[in-house]
C-alpha cells in the first residue's frame, strides 16, 4: 500500500470534504477522489460515505484512521531516528575509561555531550589500557580514555593532558607530613606497583623515574586498579607512586606529597579510537573533546613497530 494514499485519506477522514483536503494537501480534487477508490478498492471495504453535500466515515473508516495515523507516525519516527543517527544527534556511543580517568575530566565531557545531545545514549565501561585497545580495534567500544605514549597502528588520539604521579604514602610513614619528597629518601621503602600488563605506559614511567633517582624498587604487590594500590599503601605494604588526580577518592590512612627535584614521572592521557571509524555520533563526540580539552588530536597513524604495548 501506498504511503501517499494513506496521508491523502486522512487529510479527508479530518476535513470531511473533498475541497479542503486537496487543498490542504496541495492536489486537485480528481487525484484525491481516485486515491480514495483505489484504497477502498485495495481494502474490500467502504470507508466513505459521501452524497453531493457530506462526506463521512463509515465504521470501517473510523477503525482504518486510527491505525493510518499510527502508520505514519512510525514513518515519521523512522525517519527522524535515520536522520538523527546521519547527523550525530541520535545513537550509542560505548567508551572505555581507565579507573583513574573518572577523576579526571572525563565525566565533564560526558555531561557537556549529553547535555547537547539527550539522545545519545553514552554508555562508560571501565576497563584497563590493554582491554580498551584490544575493544576499540574489535569494535567492542567506539573510543576510549587510556594511559598510552605512542598508540599502535590503525588508531588515532588526542592528548588530554598528562599529569604528574605524586608519592602516596601510608599515613603513619616518617615523611607524611613533608611539603615534598625527594625520591631517593624512599630508595629502602617497599613499592606497591601497578601491574605492568595492565597499563604499561603507567608502569614504564614510575620505573624510569624510580631509576633516574637510582632506586631499583623492592616491590611486593602487582596491582591492577589504582585503588587497589591505595588500599594495599593505606594497609602499610608499602609506598607508591599515583596519579595526582586520586588524590580526590579521599581514601582513609593514605596521605599524597609532591615530588622534589629531576626525579619527575607523568602519565599520559589520550582518548583514542580507530581510524577507520566514520560514525556521525563519534565524531561529533571527539569534536566536543578536542574543544573542552584544547588539545590538537594527533592525526597520525603509526607503524607497528612504533607500538609500545
Amino acid at each position: 500500500m501506498k504511503t501517499h494514499l494513506l496521508r491523502y485519506f486522512v487529510a479527508l477522514a479530518e476535513e470531511l470534504h473533498f475541497g479542503r483536503a486537496a487543498q490542504r494537501l496541495c492536489i486537485t480534487q480528481p487525484p484525491l477522489s481516485m486515491a480514495l477508490k483505489a484504497l477502498e478498492q485495495d481494502l474490500g471495504v467502504t470507508l466513505m460515505e459521501r452524497d453531493a453535500k457530506n462526506v463521512r466515515l463509515t465504521a470501517a473508516g473510523e477503525a482504518f484512521l486510527a491505525e493510518a495515523r499510527k502508520v505514519l507516525a512510525q514513518l515519521q519516527h523512522a525517519a527522524d531516528v535515520v536522520r538523527g543517527v546521519a547527523e550525530g544527534m541520535q545513537g550509542r556511543l560505548d567508551v572505555g575509561i581507565t579507573g583513574s580517568m573518572i577523576y579526571r575530566q572525563v565525566p565533564g565531557f560526558c555531561r557537556a555531550f549529553r547535555a547537547e545531545r539527550p539522545r545519545v545514549e553514552l554508555c562508560l565501561h571501565e576497563m584497563s589500557t590493554r582491554d580498551q585497545l584490544q575493544a576499540i580495534a574489535s569494535g567492542q567500544i567506539d573510543c576510549g580514555f587510556l594511559n598510552i605514549g605512542t598508540p599502535p597502528d590503525g588508531l588515532q588520539t588526542l592528548s588530554i593532558g598528562e599529569e604528574p604521579f605524586v608519592c602516596c604514602l601510608p599515613a603513619s610513614h616518617a615523611l607524611a607530613q613533608r611539603a615534598d619528597i625527594d625520591l631517593r629518601e624512599l630508595a629502602r621503602d617497599t613499592f606497591v606497583m601497578f601491574a605492568r600488563d595492565v597499563a604499561p605506559a603507567n608502569y614504564d614511567n614510575v620505573i624510569a623515574c624510580l631509576q633516574q633517582a637510582g632506586i631499583h624498587p623492592h616491590t611486593r604487590h602487582a596491582a591492577r586498579q589504582w585503588l587497589t594500590v591505595m588500599a594495599l599503601v593505606s594497609a602499610e605494604q608499602g609506598v607508591a607512586l599515583v596519579p595526582r588526580c586520586m588524590q580526590r577518592v579521599g581514601m582513609n590512612g593514605v596521605v599524597f606529597v609532591p615530588l622534589r627535584g629531576p626525579q619527575q614521572a607523568m602519565t599520559p592521557a589520550v582518548m583514542a579510537w580507530r581510524a577507520d571509524q566514520p560514525a556521525a555520533v563519534l565524531q561529533a563526540f571527539i569534536e566536543k573533546v578536542r574543544g573542552m580539552a584544547g588539545a590538537v588530536a594527533g592525526d597520525a597513524i603509526f607503524r607497528p613497530a612504533e607500538a609500545s604495548l
